[in-house]
């Protein structure tokens, strides 16, 4: 027996909807994304087969070639924090403009007192920025900027960390923070006598487990933890 024809054509999707939805998508991200600003300098440290990841909860000291010491902060409310309280020990202005700039700067190498006009400055002005001599590191001097924003950006990181974690129990709700580590970043070329100053910083304020990024041999960013 023969079946008979259909009397409808080909079956067809309307792909109307979806073209809408993939475009409003689209839109959404590109007006919800915040743009990461570029890091101050680029190092690259040397290679390990080391696996560890480095946490996105973070205080890092990153040492270039010159030895120029750049910190940076991964926790905005705990940079935001540590700036206010840096600011009221050395006397240095900030507007609240400045305060919620600085929370989006990856790291910077440069004495407090040219903070302002740095976070001021452009993306291409930083770039070029004069004077950028590092982080002031003077381990004979009073004048130890770094270590005064390790030892308040790391109070002030744990202290966030520590409250998170007291609301999460309170609120008998899952807790997946990570308690923040210290890192040191050093390129490859970079002299020995640099990173053991700043070792020594890390020592001086009783800092003695912090991590050093290396590259992974064949590509990404590992780190190696030292205690």
């Amino acid at each position: 027996m023969s079946k008979k024809p259909s009397k409808g054509g080909a079956p067809a999707l309307d792909m109307t909807p979806m073209v809408d939805l993939a475009f409003l998508l689209v839109t959404f991200f590109m007006l919800t994304a915040s743009f990461r600003m570029s890091e101050p300098v680029v190092v690259d440290p040397p290679s390990s087969i080391g696996k560890v990841d480095l946490p996105d909860n973070h205080i890092m000291v990153t040492v270039d070639d010159k030895g120029r010491a750049f910190f940076g902060i991964s926790n905005a409310s705990a940079k935001k924090a540590a700036l206010i309280e840096m600011a009221a020990k050395y006397k240095v202005g900030f507007t609240e403009e400045q305060i919620i700039k600085f929370t989006g700067l990856p790291s910077f190498g440069v004495d407090i007192k040219d903070l302002p006009k740095y976070i001021d400055a452009t993306e291409d002005q930083r770039a070029k920025f004069q004077p950028q001599k590092g982080v002031p590191l003077d381990t004979i001097t009073p004048n130890n900027q770094l270590k005064d924003w390790i030892a308040i950006g790391g109070r002030e990181a744990v202290k966030i960390y520590l409250d998170a974690k007291t609301k999460a129990e309170e609120t008998n709700t899952d807790f997946k923070g990570k308690k923040p580590v210290y890192a040191i970043k050093a390129a490859s070329k970079t002299k020995y006598i640099y990173v053991k100053d700043v070792i020594k910083t890390f020592t001086d304020l009783k800092l003695y487990q912090f991590n050093l990024i290396t590259s992974l041999e064949g590509g990404g960013t590992i780190i190696d933890p030292i205690k």
